[in-house]
């Protein structure tokens, strides 16, 4: 008798792993591959991380930890609140998490209930949605435009309220596809309309730190009742460290400290203690966003002249987002054999929105200068 396989796991995959894969394919059998597809730095942990990793690794026996992380790297974070943004963050309301994803997780288990209707705008990050799906937690996609940057604003949440109740909202500036930001206005009309309609806002910061024309504004900001969720993983090059933390609201301490005792019982001990050094290494991390600002320089400039002329904004992040409808109506295609005849590794858009994202496809510009540029010689020539 066949065995039951649970709905829960039967989620739309993240494509952009499926297409990391094939790209990896293609190298095993001997064929150059830029990787374009993947939102990761193409650089490591930056030195001063490497250290206090050393230093844990010789000095410190890397047990389990308090469900919420070590008090040191806690009080790192809340002098990072208070000093990049003028924010007073209790350490006490601060939870180091096993990345963002889990983050995600204990944030969306904490504050919804199944059958809880979430908001979020789409084209947005895949996993948002699916995360929701497997809790039994209700997406409400709200197509958001250039027109809005991409990102959702109260007048559509008031028209995807008439649709039905809307009890959270996700927004992420910078966001992933677009690179586009909210400007502190807009994420301010957000937090307060979420807190006096009570849904509950949750900010996802992970790409704070990579801006080019104005710095991020935290949700903290404006709300007492917003999760912030964020991560070492982009600004601070640690994607396989698997580190991220969440600032709660006093509301959902408790319930997630217990989430998390039982689900995780706490992030990575070695990481918590090398993430310590992150902040000390800024100077050696701005130049990363500076290659990561001439790369997106590079590919604004050369995308319109192959024939690519609808991209976002991208104001901060490693991404861009381009339209290819005047070329193709199956970006999934066009990725395929771009791969196939170019060896440039890109995202289609059905990753990130599931009604027109086959109009669309995702750049990372998180590599190097150099294979940022070849990509963009070899899409023109594709294009011709």
């Amino acid at each position: 008798m066949a065995l039951k396989i649970a709905r829960r796991g039967q989620i739309p995959p993240f494509i952009v792993m499926d297409v990391l894969r094939a790209a990896n394919e293609r190298a095993a059998a001997g064929e150059d591959v830029l990787h374009l597809e993947i939102g990761q730095p193409c650089t490591g942990a930056p030195q001063g991380v490497i250290a206090a990793a050393k230093r844990a690794l010789d000095g410190d026996l890397l047990g389990y930890t308090d469900a919420f992380g070590i008090l040191p790297l806690r009080q790192r974070l809340a002098g990072h609140y208070r000093d990049q943004y003028g924010v007073a963050a209790d350490p006490a309301r601060i939870v180091a998490t096993p990345g963002s994803s889990g983050g995600f997780i204990l944030a969306f288990l904490a504050a919804f209930e199944p059958g809880d209707r979430v908001a979020l705008a789409a084209p947005g990050y895949p996993a948002y949605r699916n995360i929701l799906i497997a809790l039994d937690i209700e997406p409400v996609e709200i197509p958001a435009g250039p027109e809005t940057g991409y990102q959702p604003t109260p007048e559509l949440l008031e028209k995807a309220r008439e649709q039905g109740r809307i009890d959270g909202l996700i927004v992420a500036s910078p966001a992933n596809p677009t690179g586009t930001m909210l400007t502190p206005d807009a994420l301010r009309d957000l937090a307060v309309y979420c807190h006096d309609e009570g849904i509950r806002l949750i900010s996802d910061e992970i790409y704070h730190g990579i801006e080019y024309e104005q710095q991020a504004t935290t949700a903290l900001t404006y709300s007492d009742s917003a999760v912030v969720v964020n991560s070492f993983s982009k600004y601070f090059s640690m994607t396989g460290w698997r580190l991220g933390w969440l600032v709660l609201p006093e509301d959902l301490l408790r319930p997630v400290e217990c989430l998390g005792q039982n689900l995780f019982i706490n992030a990575s001990t070695l990481a918590q203690h090398a993430a310590c050094g992150a902040f000390d290494c800024r100077e050696e991390l701005d130049l990363n966003v500076e290659r990561y600002r001439l790369n997106r320089d590079i590919l604004l400039d050369a995308l319109p002249k192959a024939g690519l002329t609808e991209l976002s904004r991208a104001d901060g992040a490693f991404y861009v987002y381009a339209d290819v409808a005047r070329h193709t109506n199956d970006s999934a295609e066009f990725c395929r054999r771009l791969l196939a005849e170019t060896g440039v590794a890109i995202t289609p858009g059905m990753d990130f929105d599931p009604l027109r994202g086959n109009r669309f496809v995702r750049l990372s510009f998180a590599g190097s200068t150099e294979s940022v540029e070849d990509a963009a010689a070899r899409i023109a020539r594709f294009m011709r």
